[in-house]
C-alpha cells in the first residue's frame, strides 16, 4: 500500500504474451527484462554452501551431490539460460512460458516429479509495483525466478546459514519451498497494516475538517485494496490446492506448515476486506460531510441575505428624492433633527429582531 500524496503513475499488472499462433511453450523475453544472474545455495543437515554468480557448470557439478539445492535466478532476459535450467531439471515448457510471461495469476500446477507455483509480492510499495515470483520444487531442488533484485527471502537465507539445528537444513525441498512462499505471504502484512493506520489517520482528520485531498487519498487506498484483493484471493486458492493435492514430493508434515501459511493469507484477505469496507464508508462520509458543509454555507448566506433584505428596502425608501416642502406627506422624516440616527437604530432593531427570530426557530 502507498502514500497517496506522493505517488505518481503506478505500474500496472501486465502480462506479456507470445505472438498469436505461437507454439505452446514458446519463451520470449520482455525487452525490459533484467539481466539474468544465478545464486546457487547447496544445503545439507551438516553444512551449506552458497555460490554467487553461479553458472550452468556449477549447477551440473553440484546438483546431484547435495540433498537439497536452491537455485535463485534474478532477471528473465537470458532465455537460453532459462531453457537450459528447464532441461537440467526437466521442467515443463508451459510452466517456463509462464515464468517469462510475467503478470500471471497466482496459481499452482503439479507435474509428475515437480510442482510449479506462481506468487506475487509487493516489489515497491511507493510505486505500487508488484513482482511475479515463480517457484519450482521437486524431491531435492527448489528453483525461484524473480523479475529483479530484492525479495523477502533474507530471513530464510539467515536460517539456512545459522549453525543451530533448524528445519530448513534437515527437511527436504518441499519445506524450503514452503518457507519461501511463507516469507512472501508474510511480507504483505507491514504494508497492509501501514495502510490501515493511514485509513485511521484520514478518518480522524475528516471528523475534524474534511479536505479535498482526503478524497484523492481514499480513492488511491481503495484502488490499492482492490489490487491486493485480486492478488490475495488466488494466492489463497493456490495454497489450498497445495494442501489438498497428494503428491509424493510434498510431505504430510509440510502440509501442516502450509496450512499455517493459508491461515496467514486468510488473515490478510480479512484485513483488506475490512479496509475496503472502511474506505467505502469514509468516501461516503466525506461526500456527506462536504455536502453538509456546503449546505451550512448556503444557509448562512441565505440568513445574511434575509437580514439585509428589509434593511435594503428601508434604505431604498429613505433614499428616494422627495421634497418635504411641497407637501407634508412627501417624506417628512427627511427634516427630522434625529432622523439619521433614528433610521440607523430602527434598522439595527430590525436586524437584531430577525437574528432573534432565527435563533428561536433554531435556524442558527
Amino acid at each position: 500500500m502507498a502514500k497517496a500524496e506522493t505517488v505518481g503513475k503506478r505500474a500496472p499488472l501486465k502480462t506479456r504474451r507470445p505472438p498469436v499462433g505461437a507454439s505452446p511453450g514458446t519463451l520470449i523475453a520482455d525487452p525490459s527484462a533484467r539481466r539474468s544472474e544465478l545464486r546457487l545455495t547447496l544445503i545439507s543437515p551438516e553444512k551449506f554452501e552458497t555460490i554467487e554468480n553461479a553458472s550452468i557448470d556449477d549447477l551440473n557439478t553440484h546438483c546431484d551431490s547435495w540433498p537439497v539445492i536452491w537455485l535463485d535466478c534474478t532477471g528473465l532476459a537470458n532465455i537460453p539460460l532459462i531453457e537450459e535450467i528447464g532441461r537440467i531439471f526437466s521442467l515443463h515448457p508451459l510452466a517456463l512460458e509462464d515464468v517469462v510471461n510475467t503478470g500471471q495469476r497466482p496459481k499452482v500446477d503439479f507435474f509428475e516429479d515437480h510442482a510449479f507455483v506462481v506468487v506475487r509480492m509487493i516489489d515497491d510499495v511507493t510505486a505500487h509495483r508488484y513482482e511475479q515470483i515463480a517457484v519450482f520444487f521437486g524431491k531435492n531442488f527448489v528453483i525461484t525466478f524473480q523479475e529483479r533484485e530484492g525479495d523477502p527471502f533474507n530471513p530464510v537465507r539467515k536460517r539456512i546459514e545459522s549453525s543451530m539445528p533448524n528445519r530448513l537444513r534437515s527437511r527436504g525441498a518441499d519445506y524450503l519451498a514452503y518457507a519461501l512462499i511463507d516469507a512472501i505471504v508474510d511480507s504483505y502484512f507491514p504494508p497492509i497494516e501501514a495502510a490501515g493506520e493511514q485509513v485511521d489517520s484520514i478518518e480522524d482528520q475528516m471528523l475534524n475538517m474534511p479536505h479535498k485531498h482526503q478524497m484523492r487519498q481514499l480513492h488511491e487506498l481503495r484502488r490499492d485494496a482492490n489490487v491486493l484483493k485480486g492478488v490475495l484471493w488466488p494466492m489463497r486458492d493456490a495454497l489450498a490446492t497445495m494442501i489438498r493435492n497428494d503428491v509424493s514430493y510434498v510431505k504430510a508434515e509440510t502440509k501442516i506448515f502450509l496450512n499455517d501459511t493459508l491461515d496467514h493469507s486468510l488473515r490478510l484477505i480479512e484485513l483488506v476486506e475490512t479496509q475496503r469496507d472502511m474506505l467505502t464508508g469514509l468516501i461516503e462520509m466525506h461526500l456527506s460531510l462536504s455536502q453538509a458543509r456546503t449546505n451550512d454555507v448556503i444557509s448562512y448566506l441565505t440568513i445574511v441575505s434575509v437580514i439585509f433584505m428589509p434593511l435594503t428596502f428601508l434604505v431604498g425608501v429613505w433614499g428616494m428624492n422627495f421634497d418635504p416642502d411641497s407637501s407634508p406627506w412627501n417624506m417628512p422624516e427627511l427634516k427630522s433633527q434625529y432622523g439619521y440616527p433614528a433610521s440607523l437604530l430602527f434598522m439595527a432593531l430590525v436586524a437584531v429582531g430577525l437574528v432573534a427570530f432565527f435563533k428561536w426557530k433554531k435556524w442558527l
